[in-house]
């Protein structure tokens, strides 16, 4: 490697012992190196060999590739972490945007290996200068997709419709997204109910239809606010929208009861649930308030639809072609058992729920 590749090896190693909140001497401890040779590594003068790259990035809970690999172009104008700047927003922020960058690779190996193919990405055809036009534009997809107005199934199964990828992991914050070339990913906290997020990859994809390239939920500018109050209202009217609430009162007397048999069946928050009935004109601002201090209880929810679980982003961690796409290179022999369990991100528990591979099949 060039001298400029270890300086920017030490950078990330700096940046990911920032992000951590660890101190120069705290990361030497956990991975028994000096803090001398910490400081060297971090200044590019010191070289690594792999079992230090590897304890390193064990210590500071980053793959091996977070330091071998430059993030996504896309990505690349965040504000470097630095000693003065490392507050929790920023340090949550550098992490999440590692598990994208981290995310956005995996797809690309895939998709070099030949078992990965994503669909185009969509895009709103118009320009979006305000709310009202960005509830246009959910419904500009819902029509594209032939939804119409019925509850999302799938939301790990629409995004990957409209090209991009969603990844439930651990992470703070909610959640981000970019757009790499040909590429569309997110990735969404697995912190929170299901229902969140739903919210959350609706967020994202919202920022994928609408055309921001990139997106984290954590450290969002003042200037970026209004943008983030046009993706909300794409997200509420993409999970519920307005139509299904007034077309739901009229066959029903209590607004309350309405409300609940339709955050359940569209598996959205009672808040987006109360939002979407004040779009669709259905309660008052008074009523709204009254509502929101009194949300409806587990049971009430499960009463409404008949106690059927309704289950979306809950076990699932990766999508539905993206999963095959890893089944598939196993198969083939393209990967490891091990490297097939790390892509599926906890979806599987061990190697003995990976399939057969066909010299297996007649295995005794």
């Amino acid at each position: 490697m060039s001298t400029l590749d270890w300086n920017e090896i030490g950078e990330r190693v700096r940046e990911a012992r920032l992000a951590m909140r660890l101190s120069q001497e705290q990361l030497a401890q956990r991975t028994d190196l000096d803090r001398t040779m910490i400081s060297k590594i971090e200044a590019g003068s010191r070289r690594l060999d792999a079992l230090e790259l590897s304890r390193l990035a064990r210590a500071l809970g980053m793959p091996i590739g977070h330091f071998l690999n430059a993030p996504p172009a896309v990505m690349s104008h965040r504000t470097p972490l630095a000693e003065d700047t490392a507050t929790g927003a920023t340090q949550a922020s550098y992490r999440i945007d590692s598990a994208l960058a981290a995310w956005i690779r995996e797809i690309r190996m895939l998709m070099s290996l030949g078992t990965l193919h994503p669909k185009p990405l969509r895009r709103y055809p118009a320009e979006i200068d305000g709310p009202a036009a960005a509830v246009e534009a959910a419904n500009w997809l819902r029509d594209d997709l032939g939804l119409g107005i019925a509850a999302i199934q799938s939301l790990a199964d629409l995004c990957e419709r409209c090209g991009q990828y969603v990844l439930v992991t651990d992470l703070p914050g909610d959640g981000a997204s970019a757009v790499d070339g040909d590429i569309a990913a997110a990735v969404v906290s697995l912190n929170g109910d299901p229902g969140r997020r739903r919210s959350t990859a609706a967020h994202e994809l919202g920022h994928l239809i609408i055309g921001d390239e990139y997106s984290t939920d954590i450290g969002v500018n003042a200037s970026r606010t209004e943008r983030e109050a046009l993706i909300d209202a794409f997200a509420a009217e993409l999970l519920l929208p307005a139509e299904a609430v007034r077309r739901a009162s009229e066959a029903e007397q209590s607004s309350r009861a309405v409300l609940v048999k339709l955050a359940a069946e569209y598996r959205t928050s009672w808040s987006l649930a109360l939002r979407q009935a004040r779009a669709a004109d259905l309660i008052t601002a008074i009523e709204e308030k009254k509502f929101r201090a009194y949300p409806p209880t587990f049971a009430e929810f499960r009463d409404s639809v008949g106690w059927t679980p309704q289950p979306d982003l809950d076990a699932i961690r990766v999508p539905p072609s993206f999963a095959h796409a890893v089944m598939t290179a196993y198969r083939e022999g393209q990967i490891t058992s091990k490297r097939a369990l790390e892509l599926m991100h906890g979806q599987l528990d061990s190697a003995a729920d990976l399939p057969l591979r066909p010299d297996e099949d007649d295995a005794p």
